[in-house]
């Protein structure tokens, strides 16, 4: 028994590879992506499509590698009780910057159909206190993002 015990601290504590830990934090930024393409229980392929993107650039992947991880985020999304380690991980690996751009992706996101559902805003702005940012650079990415889509 102890060494089941000793094996299970051992897994636990073991510090995982650059390329596992980039997959854990591209995998907890497409949840929380994800928590924003169902946030108004609506399946809109814009938005589909838009977080497909989204993932493709920001971790320049594959077409087949963006489906697996939007794929596994999905899954991750229904069986997740709450939040707390995708943002715990992207907290204490992404910079105050990194953690903003992720917010801006969030906002693109509930545009990408042309409406905003005040459930997706709901949503966002959860996200965003859990993500430690503050009120201003919630509102401040929003405003970014709705100033890109009035340019376009």
């Amino acid at each position: 028994m102890l060494d089941s015990i000793q094996r299970f601290f051992q897994q636990a504590l073991t510090v995982p590879s650059p390329e596992e830990s980039t997959l854990t934090l591209e995998l907890a930024a497409a949840v929380l992506l994800c928590e924003i393409v169902r946030a108004d229980y609506h399946r809109d392929e814009a938005e589909l499509a838009a977080l497909r993107e989204t993932l493709k650039r920001r971790y320049k992947l594959s077409d087949t590698a963006v489906e697996e991880l939007m794929s596994l985020a999905a899954q991750e999304v229904e069986e997740a009780v709450d939040h707390h380690r995708f943002v715990s991980l992207l907290n204490g690996h992404y910079s105050e910057q990194q953690r903003f751009a992720l917010v801006e992706s969030m906002w693109r996101l509930a545009y990408a159909d042309g409406e905003l559902d005040p459930l997706e805003e709901h949503r966002i702005r959860r996200l965003a206190d859990l993500l430690f940012l503050s009120h201003g650079d919630f509102i401040r990415a929003k405003l970014r993002v709705q100033k890109e889509l009035n340019n376009s």
